[in-house]
């Protein structure tokens, strides 16, 4: 006798795949939208604060702006892009029928004060503000439908995917790096399908839209598959990068977190906070005579300003712009001003790789890329998404050279991580790791 055919069997994967495409599409183009705008206010605010160089003397003022938004209408969402990450993390046993929220305000309220920060000289990035954006919009979303709570929290997962692969124009990137920055050492996989549609609908639309990305110029090193092997006092030089770029990456995580305790502890009111921290920026852009570290740091104001781009370019930094814009970011973020540290990150190893190519006697671009990728690696414990991050962002090449750097970073730069709720295998943060 055949087998009974059991339809219900057969069309349920058909039924699911639908259902996510009903789900997410309409959520990755919202997050591509508000990818875009964001985008395009950046680049204008800036324009504008290059225009304008006296806004610096506003940057105290504008920080006691933002942490009074806070503290009137923001308090659920100052968790930042670690509320998303508990909100994930909330399937945890003993609230498996819980669904994960994540309060709706906090899209308009990041957008709103990174593009503060950034008018006023805040040395800030932007990836933070894009997960935070889709974070919100996922959950609000999430609750329109009243999905179940593993539903909601892979749809949140959609909506880090988007904002970030929206953000940076790296769909690849952004799909696996919201499965892979979750747990470290682990990868989720379970929604592979969601967050590669969210982030590859979401770049589409920031493209579509026509807002640009920044373009990197990186030369080819590899002909044929294979020819990296033949080059090993290559590959020697990149490991010896990547010890610097993975202690950079750990010197980062360790100093973002000493600052922003410094500041809960030496200025007990959040509204002085970034008061006093927009003071110390002022004093340190005076003493360095230079205003290169200040702002999201691609965009130049004149000619032989240190960018990310000039990175790539021989003489493109100084050998210690890579520090001066940790300083700059530590301060920026711990004293309450918002943004991400995924820019910052990218300023910090590009410079870094900038400065490590003449004593290596290594090409200025391919170091800049990878201690651009190396250092994200590192600080985000995330080596797959950063070798996939430059492969869309620099061609598939050099690919072995990026995931050589960003493996051997990782295991250079310590357990410390820039995203404090994020968990090590089955490791759960007690209270006090998180403080």
């Amino acid at each position: 006798m055949p087998p009974r055919f059991d339809a219900h069997a057969h069309l349920a994967p058909a039924r699911d795949l639908g259902r996510w495409l009903l789900l997410v599409v309409p959520l990755a183009i919202a997050v591509g939208i508000a990818c875009a705008f964001f985008l395009w206010s950046l680049d204008f605010v800036t324009r504008i604060r290059f225009a304008q160089p006296n806004l610096l003397w506003l940057l105290p003022f504008a920080g006691v702006g933002i942490s009074w938004l806070y503290l009137q209408y923001g308090a659920a969402s100052e968790g930042g892009s670690n509320l998303l990450l508990d909100a994930i993390h909330h399937s945890d046993a003993e609230n498996p029928d819980t669904s994960p929220l994540v309060p709706r305000r906090m899209a308009p309220l990041i957008l709103l004060t990174t593009i503060v920060t950034h008018q006023f000289g805040g040395s800030a990035g932007r990836e933070g503000t894009a997960l935070q954006m889709g974070g919100a919009l996922a959950s609000a979303w999430g609750r329109f439908f009243d999905l179940k709570a593993d539903e909601t929290r892979v749809l949140l997962l959609c909506g880090l995917a988007a904002g970030f692969g929206g953000v940076f124009g790296t769909p690849l990137a952004g799909a696996v790096f919201a499965l892979e920055f979750l747990m470290v050492g682990r990868l989720k996989t379970d929604a592979i399908f969601p967050c590669f549609l969210a982030a590859f609908v979401a770049n589409w639309t920031v493209a579509t839209i026509g807002v640009q990305h920044t373009l990197y110029a990186m030369a080819p090193l590899l002909a044929p598959r294979g020819d990296w092997l033949f080059a090993p006092h290559l590959a020697f030089k990149i490991a010896v990068a990547a010890l610097f770029f993975g202690l950079a990456a750990r010197l980062f995580i360790g100093a973002n977190h000493r600052v922003g305790r410094f500041f809960h502890t030496a200025v007990p009111h959040p509204l002085w906070r970034p008061f006093w921290g927009g003071i110390v920026l002022i004093a340190l852009t005076l003493l360095l005579g230079t205003r290169d570290y200040l702002g999201l740091g691609v965009l130049s104001q004149g000619s032989g300003a240190v960018t990310l781009v000039s990175a790539f370019q021989s003489g493109g930094a100084d050998a210690l712009s890579w520090f001066w814009k940790g300083l700059f970011t530590v301060i920026t973020l711990g004293s309450g001003f918002k943004g991400g540290e995924v820019t910052p990150l990218f300023f910090i190893g590009a410079t870094l790789g900038n400065t490590l190519a003449g004593p290596l006697h290594a090409p200025v671009d391919l170091m800049a890329g990878l201690g651009l990728l190396g250092v994200f690696a590192g600080a985000t414990k995330t080596p797959l998404a950063c070798t996939l991050l430059g492969i869309e962002l620099f061609g598939a090449q050099n690919a072995p050279y990026f995931a050589l750097a960003c493996f051997l970073s990782l295991a250079w730069s310590g357990r410390g991580r820039i995203y404090q709720s994020q968990r090590g295998g089955e490791e759960k943060l007690t209270a006090d790791e998180r403080r």
